[in-house]
């Protein structure tokens, strides 16, 4: 059925009517905010100072130390600088990722001592105590030498304040180590409290050619006795005498003068004789083009600011953004829950040009010049499933600025993002989603973009042969078969991953297919829309399930469905099992249900995935299942009961207080949705299917001054089942509603009850 264009006057304009804040009331929403949630369990986020997608990030980093307090990123697979189980801190890192799993930037690690200059990570680190950590800003005592620590941030800057106790100290910067994989840094002395340099950072996620350098200028607000260079000289180990680039003698440079190099090296100043209490600040600016532009991003972001100034302004904006979505009623732990969430949710992407508007060119060796904020960290595997709708929603100069980006993207190097980080990509994880993102969007009202460029680029990675072709490299059999079959790269099975990736192509097609349409492209739609269909290709009647097939079209055999659980490796499925995978068919979950026999054999059977354990909470694949029973009439009650068990059950205030990896924000969007009543089921379509809220009262404000108004009537704690709806004061009787009916409806009523 051909779809309407949501491409009224009004909606179009949205784009182009800047956004404002209600000031409803003086709450302070940060007070919510616990960013030691999802610090522990996998849940690879920080606790560290950072602004609502601020570049800068300055976090706590503990997954270094001696030897008797080791959790080093290289002894097992560590993707984050923190981890509220550790206690052994060697400095705080400037510029993060969180929620990721692969191990990546994390740097410049500054640092304070008392006593004799110790250069030496192993021996200099120290435990810690009184963590303090709230939006925009963290604090910490260092026991092994009684200095207390505080950070904060700007949008490209950060601003440290250590307390001294009277006697000698020391302020350093380690550009060895670090989270990310690679190596070798340059530090230049500018004057006795200021240092300029950079560090080559990337190979994130084994992608070798996924290299960046990060620019930076540190100053510090006291004049020292002494400063100066170290570098680690690597010692012979072993009976062959090689060298051991963990261990090595420190060298000090004391009367060097010019620029330093080296993989491990760093800066140092020392003061003789401080008083107690003293306080001595560093400022630190990053740029991803120059060292003049760091320090220009430093000037003006800093200029006259005292750190409590700057402290302050971080709490507001984080305030102000939080603020954008007001709840009422739940308890106290749910508003944390919620909030923290939100939080999460607003750390990624980030903005990646300086000031003065210049950015890396994607892909490219130059840089560009933008007007308009120029975002980065694009892990869209994630976010497409749900938290670029949340920002197209409630922050949508954001998400705006977020689809430019991605356009421009493939005006400097052809081809819209997949995992992009800083410039670079890392083509982690499969399919093509950038597309559902960009179709999403505009088919929201979000418009003011280049879409011609945007579809040609689209239209290139849906049609492009898989030899020139970067985003669907086995695009050859799927547009011939269907399907993409077993070891169409490799002779054996291992590491295939060809139904994940069929599956994220099926998705993206779907999205194309209605751009294409609405263009005029009438063939090229009717072809996706065919190709889109092509999962039925795996269904399996006698597994139940999607299973692989062979280049000739036979399922694999023999076949395990329940093999995959906790990340084991699995012929034809990434990161799951064939159930994590068999109801991730989103644009058509009418056809499933027949390919599987029914409506009720569709439902008894998703039902079995939640009752035997077999939904990971924690991947996103099977992210909205709780969400499919909503699409049969009478068995909307299942999505309630499981949401909102859900919820419980993994979403809390505690450090392990999310499922897994938070995914650059994309579980804690999961939870932002679900308790606010409704959630985005399938990407690139502009629906949502409604479940209980957990508020009595929600108020979220969106474009040209409206507010969507949500309230729930439950009779009694634990109410958590739909009796009646209205939207805009008339019945509703569907569970599934279009953004367009959302928008202009502004309240929606539940009345719930407990049965």
């Amino acid at each position: 059925m051909k779809k309407k264009l949501y491409s009224s006057l009004a909606i179009a304009a949205m784009a182009l009517i800047p956004f404002t804040v209600k000031s409803i009331d003086k709450e302070d929403y940060t007070l919510y905010v616990n960013p030691f949630v999802g610090t522990t369990n996998y849940g690879t986020t920080n606790p560290g100072a950072v602004t609502p997608n601020g570049m800068m990030s300055v976090v706590p980093f503990n997954v270094m130390g001696s030897d008797e307090n080791r959790f080093d990123k290289d002894s097992r697979w560590w993707s984050t600088p923190y981890d509220f189980t550790n206690k052994y801190f060697t400095g705080y890192a400037h510029v993060n990722l969180s929620g990721v799993g692969c191990p990546e930037m994390g740097s410049l690690l500054t640092m304070a001592t008392t006593g004799n200059l110790e250069p030496d990570y192993h021996k200099y680190g120290s435990g810690y105590s009184d963590e303090i950590a709230v939006p925009g800003y963290y604090s910490n005592r260092l026991t092994k030498y009684d200095i207390k620590t505080e950070v904060t941030a700007t949008t490209r800057t950060s601003a440290e304040r250590y307390t001294f106790p009277a006697g000698k100290g020391n302020i350093l910067i380690n550009l060895g180590e670090g989270l990310t994989n690679e190596s070798g840094a340059t530090v230049k002395k500018v004057s006795d409290t200021e240092i300029e340099g950079s560090k080559l950072l990337g190979t994130f996620c084994y992608n070798a050619q996924a290299v960046f350098p990060i620019y930076f200028v540190m100053k510090v607000s006291k004049k020292p006795d002494a400063c100066g260079y170290w570098k680690m000289q690597p010692v012979m180990n072993g009976p062959e005498a090689n060298w051991d680039p963990d261990n090595g003698t420190y060298k000090l440079y004391t009367k060097y003068g010019r620029e330093l190099s080296g993989d491990d090296i760093g800066f140092w100043w020392t003061y003789d004789d401080l008083k107690e209490g003293e306080q001595i600040e560093v400022r630190v600016g990053v740029s991803f083009v120059s060292i003049e532009n760091a320090r220009e991003n430093l000037a003006k972001e800093q200029l006259g600011l005292s750190f409590e100034d700057i402290r302050m302004d971080a709490k507001k904006r984080w305030n102000d953004d939080l603020g954008r979505i007001r709840v009422k009623g739940g308890t106290d732990e749910q508003k944390k829950v919620f909030y923290t969430a939100l939080y999460h949710a607003l750390i990624h992407p980030n903005i990646l040009n300086d000031v003065n508007g210049q950015y890396p060119l994607m892909e490219n060796p130059d840089d560009g010049q933008t007007d308009y904020d120029r975002y980065t960290v694009f892990s869209l595997w994630d976010t497409y499933r749900n938290v670029h709708q949340l920002l197209t929603l409630v922050y949508p100069e954001k998400q705006l600025n977020m689809v430019r980006s991605m356009v421009d993207m493939s005006k400097e190097w052809g081809w819209l993002p997949k995992w992009e980080l800083f410039g670079r990509e890392t083509f982690t994880m499969e399919g093509d989603p950038a597309l559902p993102v960009i179709v999403d969007t505009w088919r929201k009202g979000l418009t003011d973009f280049d879409i011609d460029a945007a579809y040609e680029a689209m239209k290139k990675s849906a049609t492009m042969p898989g030899e020139l072709n970067p985003m669907r490299p086995d695009i050859d059999p799927y547009i011939e078969k269907g399907y993409v079959p077993l070891g169409y790269f490799a002779g054996d099975f291992s590491g295939d991953n060809s139904v994940s990736h069929a599956l994220e192509y099926y998705v993206a097609d779907n999205a194309l297919a209605w751009l294409a349409e609405q263009r005029g492209d009438a063939n090229f739609a009717k072809e996706l829309r065919k190709r889109a269909s092509g999962w039925k290709n795996y269904y399996s009647k006698e597994s139940g399930t999607l299973r692989p097939l062979d280049k000739d079209g036979k399922f694999l055999e023999p076949f395990n469905p329940r093999q995959g659980e906790n990340f084991e490796e699995v012929p034809g499925f990434h990161e799951g099992s064939a159930w994590n995978y068999t109801f991730f068919v989103p644009h058509d979950v009418d056809g499933l249900a027949k390919a599987m026999g029914g409506k009720k054999a569709f439902v008894d059977k998703l039902q079995m995935v939640f009752d035997e354990g077999l939904y990971d909470p924690a991947n996103e694949p099977d992210i909205a299942y709780p969400y499919l029973f909503s699409r049969f009439k009478g068995e909307e009650w299942r999505t309630q009961k499981e949401v909102n068990r859900l919820l419980n059950k993994y979403f809390t205030t505690k450090p392990d207080g999310i499922p897994g990896n938070d995914d650059t924000g994309t579980m804690s969007t999961w939870a932002v949705f679900s308790m606010l009543g409704f959630y985005p089921d399938c990407p690139g379509e502009p629906y949502y299917t409604l479940t209980s809220p957990v508020f009595d009262e929600v108020e979220i404000d969106v474009p040209s001054g409206n507010t969507i108004k949500i309230t729930a009537e439950r009779p009694e704690t634990g109410s958590i089942y739909i009796d009646r709806m209205t939207l805009g004061g008339k019945p509703l009787s569907k569970y599934r509603i279009s953004h367009d009916e959302l928008i202009n409806g502004k309240e929606l009523n539940f009345k719930l009850k407990s049965k």
